[in-house]
């Protein structure tokens, strides 16, 4: 008979199975802290376990996880792990360091089915949704690595591969793990779930009561630019994704933030700015402006700063909060849009 993942039971199951097999009830809630709090990846790992005790679990249950199989470091010291799961897939997660902060961005899915034209990872085409454990492992993952370098791991962004709204329940469970108590007890509000614009997501996240940050990642506020940057507009165009973005508000009481991705004659116009301004009319919002980070074979190229700087004095001067992210991990494809494991497992 197959085993059950452990990390796919709740403390009760594991508790029940457990003194079922003739192991006191309390030796639940110390498997409980190995996985959710101290992020063990095996059995041998919880040495306050006797022997027997361990050998035992390993019998009950199984505990697959995902393992880094490949590390690069940038000049600007962000680092990139591919991590390989167990039956084969590879996906990537980032640390990207900060000003006494350190940020790691997560994948939720391996591959993506949505092809944005300007993504890498959109390239790959779509392999499958990550499991909550997978997304937490990447999470831990890159805690430690941002403990070896003396830098405590203060944010999080599902900003890998694949789109969140596309693997709603598994992200939200691994969400609660990695800000519960008794997981690893990061503020909610240190979380930021990226999407391309999935409405009924995004209005299911605001009918759940998400206390986490929201962003979406907009790239353009005309529907036909829009349409040739991202398919997904085809299905959810930009009026059927700010009714969307108003419930959320409405229901949050939180502000979302835009992303906007700008590109050489393609978006980053002054009638752009125009349109984005309009748009964002609708609802409180931040705007994220992000340089591109060129993708091999693809056409676009990154707007020149005389254009970004021109559009973003023209959103202050609407009175709009804006933002410009400096790309960072570039030179190992680890910033935004670069992710595409051209690594492969050994």
């Amino acid at each position: 008979m197959e085993k059950k993942n452990i990390r796919g039971c709740t403390l009760r199951q594991i508790t029940d199975e457990l003194t079922a097999h003739g192991e006191k009830a309390f030796r639940a809630k110390q498997i409980w802290q190995w996985l959710w709090q101290k992020g063990a990846t095996s059995f041998d790992e919880m040495t306050n376990l006797s022997v027997a005790t361990r050998q035992s679990l390993a019998g009950l249950f199984s505990l697959p996880a995902g393992t880094p199989v490949h590390r690069q470091e940038s000049g600007d010291g962000t680092v990139k792990l591919g991590m390989a799961l167990p039956d084969g897939a590879l996906v990537e997660c980032v640390l990207i360091p900060g000003r006494d902060k350190a940020t790691a961005c997560v994948s939720s899915q391996a591959g993506c089915k949505l092809r944005c034209s300007f993504c890498a990872t959109g390239g790959l085409g779509f392999t499958r949704d990550l499991r909550p454990e997978e997304i937490f492992d990447q999470v831990v993952a890159v805690r430690r690595l941002a403990g070896e370098r003396g830098e405590p791991l203060t944010n999080i962004v599902l900003m890998g591969m694949g789109e969140p709204l596309l693997n709603y329940d598994n992200v939200l469970a691994a969400i609660d793990r990695i800000t519960a108590d008794d997981g690893l007890a990061m503020s909610p509000y240190r979380v930021t779930l990226s999407t391309a614009g999935i409405p009924e997501g995004i209005r299911r996240l605001a009918d759940d009561g998400a206390r986490f940050n929201l962003a979406v990642s907009l790239h353009s506020a005309v529907n036909t630019t829009r349409d040739r940057l991202m398919p997904v507009n085809r299905a959810y165009p930009l009026p059927v994704l700010a009714e969307a973005v108003k419930y959320f508000v409405e229901r949050t009481g939180t502000r979302p933030t835009f992303e906007y991705l700008l590109l050489r004659g393609v978006n980053d116009s002054l009638d752009d700015a125009k349109a984005l301004a309009l748009y964002c009319r609708q609802f409180p919002v931040k705007i994220n402006i992000i340089e591109y980070n060129e993708v091999e074979g693809s056409p676009y190229r990154r707007s020149p700063e005389a254009s970004r700087d021109a559009f973003v004095r023209f959103l202050e001067g609407k009175n709009m909060v804006v933002n410009v992210r400096r790309s960072k991990g570039r030179d190992i494809d680890a910033a935004c849009g670069q992710l595409a494991n051209k690594h492969k497992r050994p």
